[in-house]
């Protein structure tokens, strides 16, 4: 996925090492983390995409991250129980102090060559230092 910001000097740098902080997870759908559709709860689909969005978001920068917010959350499918949900985090943009990461769910039959695009969010992320405070999110070293 190819970086939004590239008018930087070290833009080669900064999209070497996103390529490397992609994060991909798989979790299968069992009936104790669906709702009353049978289908994945949607509060445990945020929770897993925060979660795979701060590996690779921490992956990239390697320095203590906050998730400041989550950008708009499409809920394109249903995930039912007995299918796998893969989930993948990209970063799209670097900022000075904070970066966004792109989170997209497949859901993937169990028993079937069969996958689909379920959902799909941005969460941004603020570098902070020890006192907490904002600090540069990326430096070439």
């Amino acid at each position: 996925m190819p970086l939004t910001q590239t008018s930087t000097p070290h833009s080669d740098a900064i999209n070497e090492r996103i390529q490397n902080s992609e994060a991909r997870v798989i979790k299968a759908i069992f009936p104790s983390i669906t709702n009353h559709h049978n289908t994945l709860f949607g509060g445990e689909a945020l929770a897993w995409m925060d979660e795979t969005a701060f590996i690779a978001a921490t992956r990239f920068c390697r320095k203590p991250l906050v998730t400041v917010s989550s950008d708009r959350i499409d809920f394109k499918k249903a995930i039912p129980a007995g299918s796998l949900a893969e989930i993948i985090a990209n970063v799209i943009h670097v900022g000075n102090t904070s970066l966004k990461v792109e989170v997209n769910i497949f859901v993937e039959d169990m028993y079937k060559d069969h996958r689909e695009h379920a959902i799909r969010g941005v969460f941004t992320f603020v570098a902070v230092d020890e006192n907490r405070q904002p600090t540069r999110v990326w430096t070439q070293e």
